[in-house]
């Protein structure tokens, strides 16, 4: 195996755990939120809080450095439109990302506390939750746009 087939692999290897990830989280998260049980709210969250730290952090990192690599060994320039589009709809994915990696943090907390106390989710939940699912659209869009244009590589 060629160091450019490594690279790409590891490339292609972290999309999949980007996007993977994101639909686990995107599918776990509301059917927690469904039953409206802080302690399972709460216990969901904490996995879910877990999970993009150890998995879609690492591979968020790890996409640029992989990306960089195929571009140098295979010669690209940046100029490629596809890259470029592909490099701005990057920074729109983290735009919409970070924000919700902090409402996942707050809605644990506020569930947990809420659990704790033996009382209802508190409205400031229930914000978050709407905003956390609204970004949710542009931030896993934008990265599914990416994975077309990695693979189509359309202009």
């Amino acid at each position: 195996m060629t160091l450019y087939f490594l690279v790409k692999f590891l490339h292609v290897l972290g999309a999949i755990v980007i996007l993977g990830t994101g639909t686990g989280i995107a599918f776990f998260m509301p059917m927690a939120h469904r039953t409206d049980d802080a302690e399972f709210i709460a216990r969901t969250a904490s996995v879910v809080v877990i999970a993009d730290a150890i998995f879609t952090l690492s591979a968020v990192l790890l996409q640029p450095v992989t990306g960089g690599l195929l571009m140098l060994l295979s010669a690209m320039p940046i100029t490629e439109r596809w890259l470029l589009a592909s490099l701005v709809l990057y920074v729109v994915a983290g735009l919409f990302w970070i924000p919700v990696v902090f409402m996942q943090i707050e809605m644990r907390d506020l569930a947990r506390k809420a659990a704790e106390q033996h009382r209802a989710l508190p409205q400031r939940y229930f914000v978050l939750f709407r905003r956390w699912f609204a970004f949710g659209f542009p931030g896993f869009g934008a990265t599914m746009l990416i994975l077309w244009l990695m693979v189509a590589k359309p202009f």
